[in-house]
Formats: C-alpha cells, structure tokens, sequence
C-alpha cells in the first residue's frame, strides 16, 4: 500500500511540474495535508536521482494508466528496459568507485610515505604509524580485551568522520571487533596514553570504504586516548 501510495503521490507531483502557473493547494483537509507530505517524501527521492527521470514520460504514462489507455511499452518489454538501466547505473557506480578508490590509494600512499620520515613517528612491520602524544606507563591490552577510548577520526585531508569527544562519551568496545589498524595499534598503548595512529587503507575499511565520508582505500587518522582496560 505504501509503495502505491508514493507512486501515486509522485505522479501528482510531476503532473503540477508541466503547469505554466501551478497554484496554491489549500491544506485544509487531512487528505491534502498527507498528499502534501509524500509529496515532500517523493521529491526528495527524484531530487536524488537527477536527470533519470523524464517528468514529461512519467506524467503521459500516468494518465494513460488512469484512463485505461493501452500501454505503449508492454510489460515484457517494460521488465527488459527497467533491467538494463539498472545494471547500467550498476556498472557506472562500480566504475565511479573504482576511480576513486584508485585515487584514494595512491593519495594515502604518497602521504603515509612521506609522514612516516617525520621525527617521532615509528611504522610497524604492517604498516601501521603512530605517534606517541602522551606517554604513560600503564597496562597494555591485549586483543581480546574490551577497551574503553576517547578517540577522533580523520581523513588525511582533515575531514572528520566519527568523534567520541563529539559524543560527550568514551566508546568501550573489544579489540578483537575493530579494524586491524586499531586492534595492533591500541595493543601498543599503555592505559593513560595518547597515541595518534596512521593507518593504510588495507588496515582501516580496504575497498569497501564506510559511511559516506570514508571512500575506498581510504587511509585514516586516528587521535586515541586509551582510557580502560575493561574487566570481564
């Protein structure tokens, strides 16, 4: 019923789109008020797709549907089409991410390799770099144990992405459930130190990526303070 509702709603939409002059709708009753909030639903859902949709199509196809009106594209036909354009988008979205993640890949290598010559940075056999801000001689966890952190996370251009400070509240969690990058990386730490870790893309998110912010082989940077070794 939703689904009818949207497609319906949409069309309403597209219809008012080829008005010279689309007046006003009076939202006196509780059927024009819910119209008017799918209507709202369904623009932003079209406004994301772009140029995809014909409005003009869209709109004739509607009314020919509402009349009774013979089809001009058969449902076989219709099934073959609504198929090769989404493997079409498919595919363009694969290769979309390709060239980012290619990009991505050479800009994170370029910047680690010249990061890891600065004074007081050290690189594991991984691959991993990290900087040590505060000392301290506490515990250190294993990769078993849960850890209670305060932590900020960034892109090398300094795009933050996630933020425990942000938050209000440290994040507890078990090492062994994180990316490689922080599970060898806080094993390193001491409880009461703050380290800031440099991590390539195939110890972070790989090809994947995650979120909207973090893109393919992405390579991240994150500010730690290691707060707790939590007891079971």
């Amino acid at each position: 019923m939703k689904k009818v509702l949207i497609i319906a709603a949409t069309a309403v939409l597209l219809i008012g789109c080829d008005q010279d002059a689309p007046k006003e709708v009076a939202l006196d009753t509780e059927k024009a008020r819910f119209s008017y909030i799918m209507g709202q639903d369904v623009g932003t859902s079209l406004r994301q797709m772009g140029d995809d949709i014909d409005a003009d199509a869209f709109t004739e196809a509607f009314r020919a549907t509402l009349k009774g009106d013979a089809a001009r594209i058969s449902a076989e036909e219709a099934g073959k089409i609504k198929q090769a354009f989404f493997q079409k988008k498919q595919q363009e979205e694969q290769a979309k991410m390709a060239a980012s993640g290619e990009a991505n890949k050479a800009s994170g290598t370029a910047f680690l390799e010249a990061n890891k010559q600065k004074d007081g940075m050290s690189t594991t056999s991984s691959g991993l770099q990290y900087e040590v801000l505060t000392p301290a001689d506490g515990a250190k966890p294993v990769a078993t144990d849960t850890v209670k952190v305060h932590y900020k996370g960034t892109l090398i251009d300094g795009t933050e992405f996630d933020s425990s400070y942000a938050r209000g509240e440290p994040a507890t969690f078990p090492l062994n459930r994180v990316i490689p990058g922080w599970t060898e990386g806080v094993q390193l730490m001491s409880v009461g130190s703050k380290y800031r870790l440099f991590v390539p893309s195939e110890l972070g998110y790989g090809e994947r990526g995650a979120g909207p912010k973090i893109g393919p082989n992405s390579a991240l940077i994150f500010e730690v303070e290691l707060l707790e070794i939590v007891k079971k």
